[in-house]
């Protein structure tokens, strides 16, 4: 029988200082659905089973799984151009969206910059004027040359499901995915979630008690990260594909060759030797103590979720919360949670190594930027230092634009290193590298931030 896992929720939850959660856990053929905490630390609602949270990127896996379905129709192929499907659309400069394929936009290699969070209102031609908008981002690298995680790209997915169907991506999304799944607690706009019991983000340290002052992303980002739901609906729909593409009621809703194909790795993730990740048709694959999972995390404004799903022991579990720093108590959790039924474990996150630097530091000094962030390096007491800050559109949606950090060796090789704001926080990666025409980047986050001087 599957455990309660209520009291370890509320234990770890309460140790990690994350103010609401929910989980969800399939495993032995049961559901186990637990709650925690609040959903708004202000007003000290309760956090319940049937709450919704918002599920930030584990959004692009509907967005994915329904452009397969459109694959499955027959009516667009892996190899399918940006330019062939949107005529009209144009990426970047000279003329990236001939060479952009839906491939790469799946697996975050189309080269765009990924983190444009412009608001083009709440119309039903939201997501036909970012896409629009897009003529001026800039081309990091060329398609198919590096991964580097792109919700511009998804956003374009989600544009490409409107031209097919004929409809917004919210009601494609109802039709296709939500209403044959049964799902009654999965919504995709702000007034939809106001009827139910609904999760207000809330700060980083040392203000862990104080709700965002922006609830949302805007509307314009919702192929990418903008479903609102309940653990227990998220999970449904890991089921799905745990299932071979059929509900848990017996509906075919993706043939099994594209369930089959989503999940192997197509681009390995840059990171720290023997730690790195790979990404499928947008499933991430984690290499975990004891075999391989299958998941997606999803961070918003002031809220963090995870999903992850053994696909040999059919093992899958969501947790859903209301801290932008629950890192600590999704790898706890899930590390007990898949060592109990399938033998897994979470592994343990990077760390510094001792002794000094070993390379010039210098060489790594200076400002890297792209649309949403910029990085200013420097050399402060024999250690890089970092200076991170939010620009553009992206600032406008956060309370907390500017981050200082050091960063300390995680190698020998002088080009990997770990950091973190807080001492509390679990460590960062950051690598350094150079883009095939030679220009150095610096990799944090899953992206690739160029330099700029």
């Amino acid at each position: 029988m599957t455990q309660d896992w209520s009291g370890r929720l509320r234990e770890l939850a309460t140790e990690e200082d994350v103010p609401g959660a929910t989980l969800a856990v399939w495993a032995d053929g049961r559901h186990s659905v637990a709650a925690h905490g609040m959903l708004n630390a202000a007003t000290g609602v309760s956090a319940t089973p049937d709450s919704l949270f918002q599920i930030g990127s584990i959004t692009k896996l509907w967005t994915a799984t329904m452009i397969m379905q459109l694959i499955d129709e027959g009516r667009l192929s892996l190899d399918t151009t940006v330019a062939q499907v949107l005529p009209g659309v144009r990426l970047a400069a000279d003329g990236a969206e001939a060479g952009i394929t839906v491939r790469h936009l799946l697996t975050h290699t189309g080269g765009i910059d990924g983190d444009i969070f412009a608001d083009t209102g709440r119309g039903a031609d939201c997501l036909e004027r970012y896409t629009a908008g897009l003529a001026a981002a800039a081309l990091i690298f060329p398609p198919g040359a590096a991964y580097s995680y792109c919700n511009s790209g998804f956003v374009l997915l989600g544009r490409i499901i409107e031209v097919l169907d004929g409809r917004e991506w919210d009601e494609s999304l109802r039709e296709r995915l939500i209403r044959p799944l049964g799902l009654t607690r999965t919504v995709t706009l702000p007034e939809e979630a106001i009827v139910h019991r609904v999760a207000t983000g809330h700060r980083e340290h040392p203000h862990r008690d104080q709700p965002v002052s922006v609830w949302g992303l805007p509307r314009s980002i919702g192929p990418a990260g903008n479903i609102t739901a309940s653990a227990a609906d998220v999970l449904t729909f890991a089921r799905m594909h745990l299932g071979g593409g059929v509900t848990p009621d017996g509906t075919r809703l993706l043939s099994a060759a594209s369930v089959a194909a989503m999940a192997p790795p197509q681009v390995e993730m840059p990171g720290l030797g023997g730690r790195r990740d790979a990404v499928g048709l947008t499933w991430r694959l984690n290499r975990w103590s004891g075999g391989p999972v299958i998941g997606h995390d999803g961070g918003t404004i002031g809220q963090s979720a995870f999903l992850r799903a053994d696909p040999h022991s059919g093992v899958a579990a969501c947790l859903l919360t209301n801290s932008p720093e629950a890192d600590g108590l999704f790898r706890r959790l899930f590390s007990e949670i898949f060592g109990e039924y399938a033998g897994l474990t979470v592994p343990a996150g990077p760390e510094p190594v001792t002794g000094p630097p070993g390379a010039d530091l210098h060489r790594h000094a200076g400002r890297y930027e792209r649309t949403s962030r910029r990085y200013d390096l420097s050399v402060r007491d024999g250690r890089l230092h970092v200076s991170s800050s939010m620009t553009g559109d992206r600032a406008a949606l956060s309370d907390d634009t500017v981050e200082e950090f050091d960063l300390y060796p995680a190698d020998g090789t002088g080009d990997a290193f770990v950091g973190r704001v807080y001492d509390h926080q679990p460590w960062s990666a950051l690598v350094f590298d150079r883009l095939g025409d030679q220009t150095p980047y610096m990799y944090l986050g899953g992206r690739i931030t160029p330099r700029a001087g």
